[in-house]
């Protein structure tokens, strides 16, 4: 206890029905994210002062502070009703619009909040999010460049700014930011910088990525309190399985561990999946609940309160599969709710330290990857990622049907946008220079990518035709249609994941070159595991000799198809995967 508080409880002694004391005393729990005592202090508040704006916005923040997000939108909406003129109200209130998925509303509460104060940086970073995820990038790009000139420390808007234009394909001004985003987290500036995006900046070291998520840990964690120690483990029960995950929906992590938790041996192993995903109606929502034996829905449940449920539940291992991507659930860990704490999949990076001590406890990686800066300790298995026995399929149709030439060779890489890079781009225009009558197929992500793509290939003097754009398609149209490639050329710092396992399940080679960190590890860590490591090649000059060879020898082309054929086998078996994992997670309690 503060001595301010001390001070406050002393002088409501005497003024118990003092609406303005027990106000700041709420203010100052809510300062020591301390959520419960501060929401009493803010009820008492508003007893003795019914309908108050000010005491309205305050308890929704503190809801907002316990992840209640529908209970701190109408605490805001309520605060409005009394006075639309609040514009630090209005921006709250957007803030949690963006959290339960409401953008379209977000957009009219910041721009509403900009009209009282229009040089709030961190306003116009926010309404830059909320455009993000209304897919107008251009008009995000704008509101991060605002932000950035009204406040040029305000590093997280130029992540933003980076990460969406990487997204666009506009690499202008690119390699400047990155150094000031590099320099600011290396000066030890307490710089918001969110890791997902740190991660596909090229030049940044797997040092690097891991200071950033343990900055990124103590900014949002440091406040949370963990639970008590959990007792010893009943040795005569099953060992129980918390899967924790944004994306149990249509969702490219369905193609890959769904039929590893329905292969769990029931006789060993609970299986309780906590979903923070809307529902979907989808097939692959409906896999993912019957691999569950519990599933609990926590889209509205605070982090606390599913700790709590986990602690309640006796959950010996914590499995996150979601990490610092989108709608993260990772302040859970925080709590440490299980006996083991385990980073997979979702995220491809360590989730960095939090007070000295690892956010979590291990990360599964295998030795392509297990040469990294980690704070985890590593699970080493044959293969990081897993992949269901089967992806689903359509029609792949013809050559035609996709805009495809029916003769000429086809480079693919349907990996999305940001990956894409001015020195992987300009090896691919090598590549086709030397390859007469081939294309390269890409993923249409948007306007903004196809058209910057479009020009950067006649700057190299390849004709844009040669530049063929998938549109999106359903998952199993996706699959389906690129067997009509004939190889698949990888991105860097940041590789293909769930996109290189599609294209090997369905016999199409893939070229990479292995990085230092591990995004850029990922499709040698697949290769290896098939025993295809020709395919890994020592640098960039070499890829492109390879790729042109290739291209230029059918013959050495089927044989290489053939052997693919012959060993990918290895990385599409779930059953044996399942084992694999099972045997670290009994030796991680023993």
């Amino acid at each position: 206890m503060t001595p301010v508080i001390e001070q406050l409880k002393r002088q409501l002694l005497s003024r118990p029905q003092d609406p303005e004391l027990y106000y700041e005393l709420g203010r100052q729990y809510l300062a020591l994210k301390q959520a419960v005592a501060a929401e009493q202090a803010f009820q008492q508040a508003l007893n003795y002062a019914p309908n108050h704006p000010q005491i309205l916005m305050q308890l929704g923040n503190t809801a907002s502070l316990g992840g209640k997000e529908n209970i701190a939108a109408d605490y805001f909406k309520r605060s409005l009703a009394q006075d639309e003129q609040q514009a630090d109200v209005h921006f709250n209130l957007a803030n949690s619009l963006q959290k339960l998925g409401e953008h379209t509303l977000a957009v009219k509460h910041y721009q509403r909040a900009l009209q009282f104060v229009p040089d709030d940086a961190e306003c116009h970073n926010n309404l830059g999010n909320a455009y993000r995820q209304l897919s107008h990038l251009d008009l995000a790009v704008n509101a991060y460049a605002r932000a950035i000139a009204l406040d040029p420390q305000l590093l997280h808007a130029k992540v933003h700014w980076i990460h969406q234009k990487q997204h666009m394909a506009d690499w202008q001004g690119l390699d400047a930011a990155i150094t000031a985003v590099r320099s600011a987290l290396n000066t030890g500036v307490n710089a918001k910088i969110p890791p997902f995006a740190f991660l596909a900046m090229p030049g940044t070291t797997d040092t690097e990525q891991l200071a950033c998520a343990s900055a990124w840990a103590e900014q949002h964690y440091a406040h949370i309190q963990a639970l008590p120690a959990p007792t010893a483990k009943s040795a005569h029960r099953p060992i129980k399985l918390a899967y924790v995950s944004s994306d149990f929906r249509q969702h490219p992590l369905a193609y890959l561990v769904t039929e590893v938790m329905a292969a769990h041996d029931r006789q060993r192993f609970e299986i309780f999946l906590y979903s923070n995903s809307q529902e979907d109606s989808s097939a692959e929502r409906h896999a993912f609940f019957n691999a569950a034996d519990h599933w609990l829905d926590i889209v509205a449940m605070s982090d606390a309160d599913v700790s709590q449920h986990m602690r309640d539940a006796d959950i010996d291992i914590l499995i996150d599969l979601t990490g610092y991507t989108q709608h993260s659930r990772s302040g859970i860990a925080a709590y440490r709710p299980a006996r083991q704490h385990i980073n997979w999949l979702g995220y491809p990076g360590s989730m960095g330290y939090l007070r000295g001590r690892p956010l979590f406890d291990a990360i599964i990686v295998d030795e392509t990857l297990n040469t990294l800066t980690l704070a985890e300790r590593p699970i080493v298995l044959p293969c990081y990622q897993p992949n269901n026995a089967q992806r689903p399929l359509a029609d792949a149709g013809t050559r035609a049907d996709h805009g495809l030439p029916s003769q000429g060779f086809v480079f693919c890489c349907l990996n999305q946008s940001f990956k894409i890079t001015p020195p992987v781009f300009a090896s691919w225009m090598r590549i086709l220079h030397q390859v007469p009558g081939s294309v390269l197929w890409l993923l249409h992500c948007n306007p903004w990518a196809t058209r910057h793509l479009q020009q950067q290939a006649q700057a190299a003097g390849i004709d844009t035709s040669r530049l063929i754009f998938a549109p999106r398609k359903r998952i199993d149209q996706h699959i389906a249609r690129q067997q009509h490639a004939d190889l698949m050329l990888d991105t860097a710092p940041y590789n293909a994941h769930t996109t290189a396992s599609d294209a090997l399940w369905q016999g199409i080679p893939l070229l990479t070159v292995a990085g230092d960190t591990f995004p850029a590890r990922v499709s040698a860590s697949l290769l290896h595991r098939i025993g295809m490591a020709e395919c890994i090649c020592a640098d960039w000059t070499v890829l492109e000799t390879t790729a042109v060879t290739l291209a230029n020898d059918p013959t050495a082309l089927a044989n290489l198809k053939s052997r693919l054929k012959a060993q990918s086998s290895q990385l599409f078996d779930p059953q044996d995967f399942c084992r694999q994992l099972e045997q670290a997670f009994t030796h991680l309690l023993s």
